[in-house]
């Protein structure tokens, strides 16, 4: 074979490798995609009724003054960026001296990957209220970008191993894969969609929505709580 020929020959095998390579990958991708949720896939009947703190994430004491919700979702830059400069500083002014109680709830709308990052969060909860608070930092630390899909299935199983332990690891992969707690996180988003959450990270304030998640307000809104105002 000539050089020539050997060039083009190559050439041929490169695209044919090349061609395997991106339909392997595309096949990988809707595999994973396949395993994304639809809140049109949950039919249970949503009532709201208020916040329905006692079945939310929470931290602090339930005798607090005052109860502040996050309404978050673990796709949104914004709640990452809230989390990582604000969390540790609020939860040592407030939480910690027992003048609040935090709690999160899911406003997951960015993609169908929030939902499920959404249901995973659930997952953990149920099994440890603590050990949702670890999933609630590490999650925004890990963070993938908000135009992509990356809270798949496989993404969520593995960040779960290397990230928490003391957690039943099947019980929550059994969780995750079946969406069992995807009518838990649509009910977080109905709850604050009526009570005019249309944004994360958005704060409520003993049942006050802020619209702003500025650090200084949302202590001046638990201040005036707190004084009684």
């Amino acid at each position: 074979m000539n050089k020539k020929n050997m060039f083009f020959a190559l050439v041929a095998l490169f695209v044919v490798l090349f061609g395997a390579l991106v339909f392997m990958n595309r096949q990988e991708r809707a595999s994973e995609l396949e395993g994304l949720p639809n809140y049109t896939d949950d039919k249970e009947k949503i009532v709201v009724n208020g916040f329905k703190y006692e079945e939310q994430p929470h931290l602090g004491d339930p005798a607090a003054k005052v109860k502040v919700i996050e309404f978050g979702d673990f796709k949104c830059p914004v709640c990452r960026k809230w989390t990582l400069q604000n969390f540790a500083k609020f939860k040592t002014e407030f939480v910690d001296t027992g003048k609040v109680e935090f709690f999160f709830m899911n406003y997951a709308f960015i993609d169908r990957d929030s939902y499920l990052a959404a249901v995973a969060g659930e997952a953990v909860y149920r099994q440890s209220n603590d050990k949702f608070w670890e999933f609630y930092e590490k999650m925004y630390e890990h963070q993938g970008k908000e135009t992509e899909i990356w809270a798949t299935p496989k993404y969520l199983i593995r960040f779960a191993k290397d990230n928490l332990s003391g957690i039943d690891q099947a019980r929550y992969e059994k969780d995750v894969k079946e969406h069992t707690y995807l009518h838990q996180a649509k009910e977080d988003f109905k709850i604050g969609g009526y009570y005019g959450v249309n944004g994360t990270p958005t704060f409520v304030v003993n049942g006050k929505v802020l619209r702003t998640m500025a650090y200084e307000d949302i202590k001046a809104a638990i201040e005036q709580e707190l004084a009684g105002e």
